[in-house]
């Protein structure tokens, strides 16, 4: 792979796959308020720092130019030690550099320039020496010679005595200067004060900050609690009871947080609202469907008897006659089976409590794969169970009913030889139990609605035996009553529907002694 082709994280040296984690809404609160009152305090800092920079540059080239007058007037000789006021304009000087040796600061340089523009003489004040003067290097000399002779002030920096501000006088044709060290130590002292200050005031703006940001979000993270515990609630079945509001004190309109809480609680009454008119709509459903299936069982049956009665009796009928009753029979029988279907869903959708007791689930299976060997001799039928008893808590009878239908729904959705395999494992703290062809599969826009009532499929999982639609409804509504689940994965060649249930730890005789754990039909 060339290096336009490798991922950009690799290039730029960071971890492929890794994002990065976004921060809360309280710590960005915090870091952009920092990061305000810093830039803040670098503009007054700086602001500060450049008004005094030029505030003592003035002053130090204010004190140069009244060195640069004393060396323009010379010493006074008629003064002890020949110092002080300036001598007559005729008055010829010893030494243009004595002035250094009088009442003027210490370290003050100076330097004689000629007409060619070179520093003849050059010295320093220096009042730890006799002569109170002190000669400078020549490596000192070549510093000052760099300065502009224009009058105007120059730092300048001479070797072993630092940075100097210079300023060059005309009428005495000397260089003139005074040390920085003040000023620099000032300005120096004046940052490392600011950034001090600055760096206590950021520590202390965040601790504050902190503090007023969770103060001010308790009230938008109770909102946010209150949606949650809403969003935890089963509200896709099952009596609902949507009592979770956000307390009347952070639903105030007047704040924004308090309208975001005012309109969770008109949702949240809208959706409460919606939700009872679900649930009594779905009970009056449901109601309907089992007493409409409750009624119909009867008719259905005095319609099976005389059907038979009349195709048993003693007068001879036709053909014709004889099929049309044959025909009355199948769909009686068949609509017979669809109200007991929808019988047992209505009672299992309105909670009705089974009859648990300790069961072992393979002596079940090994009686409903016989049932449909014998039904389905055209498919190879397969058991696989294990050494163990397979304990669940169930209601037997509906368990039945779960096997019958899984084994039934293999057998009519596959074409003839195809290899059917009922397997028992356990898992965990769950018993699960397999239902395993090699048919063609479920198309995959069929998948996920295979567990709905009336799921019709396409011609590869075609409904010819005409069953009702309502097993597979019949598996998961007994799963879920036993607090279990159920799944299917399928593809081409394969499809699994797994019941998963709870296991049973109580101990009941195992009767499948003399069942092989793998038989093939």
């Amino acid at each position: 792979m060339s290096t336009a082709q490798q991922p950009r994280s690799r290039r730029l040296g960071g971890k492929p796959g890794k994002q990065r984690q976004p921060r809360s809404l309280r710590t960005r609160l915090v870091l952009g308020s920092v990061a305000l009152i810093a830039v803040v305090c670098a503009v007054i800092g700086t602001v500060t720092t450049i008004a005094l920079h030029t505030y003592l540059y003035d002053q130090l080239d204010n004190q140069v130019r009244g060195v640069a007058t004393i060396s323009d007037r010379g010493p006074d000789p008629s003064r002890p030690g020949g110092q002080g006021a300036a001598p007559a304009p005729d008055q010829p000087t010893d030494d243009p550099l004595n002035f250094l040796g009088g009442p003027i600061r210490e370290d003050a340089v100076a330097a004689v320039v000629s007409s060619a523009g070179t520093i003849t003489e050059a010295a320093r004040s220096d009042q730890t020496s006799a002569s109170k003067i002190t000669e400078l290097t020549d490596a000192q000399q070549a510093a000052l010679q760099s300065v502009p002779q224009d009058g105007q002030a120059h730092s300048v920096y001479l070797p072993g005595l630092g940075d100097y501000r210079v300023v060059f006088s005309d009428r005495s044709s000397t260089l003139v200067g005074l040390p920085e060290t003040d000023v620099q130590d000032t300005i120096s002292t004046l940052i490392a004060v600011e950034v001090s200050v600055t760096a206590a005031g950021l520590v202390a703006a965040s601790i504050a900050g902190v503090v007023m940001v969770g103060v001010a979000l308790r009230p938008l993270r109770r909102v946010a609690a209150t949606a949650t515990r809403v969003s935890e609630l089963p509200l896709h079945s099952g009596e609902v009871a949507l009592h979770e509001r956000v307390p009347e004190s952070e639903a105030d309109p007047r704040t924004e947080v308090g309208q975001v809480g005012a309109a969770l609680n008109r949702m949240l009454d809208h959706i409460h609202h919606a939700l009872d008119a679900r649930q009594r709509s779905e009970m009056r459903v449901r109601q309907f469907v089992a007493d409409a299936s409750h009624e119909l069982r009867t008719p259905l049956a005095s319609i099976r008897g005389y059907a038979e009665l009349t195709r048993r009796g003693r007068e001879e009928t036709g053909p014709d006659t004889r099929h049309a009753l044959g025909r009355i029979e199948s769909e009686a029988a068949r609509m017979t089976g669809l109200v007991e279907d929808l019988l047992l869903l209505a009672r299992l959708d309105s909670g009705r409590p089974l009859s648990y007791e300790s069961t072992d689930l393979s002596p079940l299976v090994v009686d409903a794969l016989s049932d449909a060997r014998a039904a389905g001799q055209d498919h190879k039928w397969r058991l696989e169970l294990p050494d163990e008893p397979a304990l669940v808590l169930a209601d037997a009878p509906r368990l039945q009913q779960v096997l019958v239908n899984l084994l039934a729904n293999a057998r009519t959705h596959t074409p003839p030889g195809t290899t059917v395999t009922a397997r028992v494992r356990r898992q965990g703290s769950w018993v699960c139990l397999d239902i395993d062809d090699d048919g063609p599969g479920i198309p995959p826009d069929l998948l996920p609605h295979v567990f709905e009532r009336f799921a019709r499929g396409d011609s590869s999982r075609s409904r010819a035996s005409g069953s009702t639609g309502l097993g597979l409804a019949i598996v998961q509504a007994v799963a879920s009553a036993h607090g279990g689940t159920v799944t299917v994965d399928s593809v081409p060649g394969r499809t699994v529907f797994t019941v998963h249930l709870p296991a049973c730890h109580e101990s009941v005789p195992y009767s499948q002694a003399g069942h092989s754990l793998s038989t093939q039909a």
